[in-house]
């Protein structure tokens, strides 16, 4: 159900508002390659200005990230990256300080985690293990990794009280988030222990907050490449952006337009807005 401004559905927005310093909109988007979608990006920036943009996949090692024509479109960038696979980077209009790339307790040298301060909000991005298949090594380590999340998530929250943890968790949470909950039951990124592990993490004191502005609404965030499954609605929400109780919710959505743009990522971007 794409909308004519590239919403999901409608929100009541007031534009005047929305521009004011006041406001944070914050943005997650796996994009599935930044060199081959760099150009949506910046078009993206360029027409939605977000305060933050949170990437993951960018598939880019750190020597050959696009700082400067991102920085030409008037926004600072930090990235942690690697060839081929993985890669996190955060777009911001403001300074990030206080960084970090590495979960505590895991040695892993896959690129899945950035986390930074901007403006007051600690923001961190993560692009979640996909696990492959039920009961697969990958599997296994998409536990290991959000296990070590839980308790770096649980440190971080008794730190700051404004927190937005946000990407590509590669889970679904519920049955509302998947075109047809059937063929997909059991399976990867909708198998109910993903599904509790997603629930303990909104009980360190999170809230799903886009699940918050729209409780009942069907809503998805990727579609596979294969089946034109954009086109027949074969979606699921698997990108989520997690916030404590401070940061409460005005507006939020799905920028479903991107997704049918030519050469797209098979994620759209997920957005929120909120009083700063």
């Amino acid at each position: 159900m794409p909308e004519s401004d590239g919403l999901f559905k409608p929100v009541i927005e007031q534009p005047d508002r929305i521009n004011q310093h006041s406001h944070m909109r914050i943005v997650t988007w796996n994009v599935n390659s930044l060199n081959v979608r760099l150009p949506h990006v910046l078009g993206f920036l360029g027409e939605h200005q977000p305060d933050i943009l949170a990437l993951q996949e960018t598939k880019v090692p750190d020597e050959k990230f696009p700082r400067a024509e991102i920085e030409a479109a008037g926004y600072r960038v930090i990235f942690s990256g690697q060839k081929t696979y993985n890669g996190v980077a955060i777009i911001s209009k403001s300074e990030a300080t206080g960084i970090e790339t590495d979960l505590p307790g895991l040695d892993d040298p896959q690129r899945r985690l950035l986390a930074t301060t901007i403006d007051e909000q600690r923001i961190i991005n993560l692009y979640v293990p996909n696990g492959q298949e039920v009961g697969s090594e990958k599997y296994d380590y998409k536990f290991r990794w959000l296990s070590a999340l839980h308790g770096y998530l649980k440190s971080e929250l008794s730190q700051h009280e404004r927190l937005v943890v946000l990407g590509d968790y590669n889970i679904a949470p519920a049955d509302i988030d998947i075109y047809n909950p059937k063929r997909w039951q059991g399976k990867i990124m909708c198998s109910e222990p993903e599904r509790e592990m997603f629930r303990s993490l909104l009980e360190l004191g999170l809230n799903d907050s886009i699940r918050q502005l729209y409780p009942d609404e069907p809503m998805h965030s990727w579609w596979d490449y294969r089946l034109n499954a954009f086109k027949r609605g074969w979606g699921i929400r698997i990108d989520h952006i997690l916030t404590t109780a401070a940061l409460s919710p005005g507006a939020g959505g799905v920028h479903q337009a991107e997704r049918g743009k030519e050469r797209p990522s098979d994620h759209a971007p997920v957005w929120l807005e909120f009083d700063s």
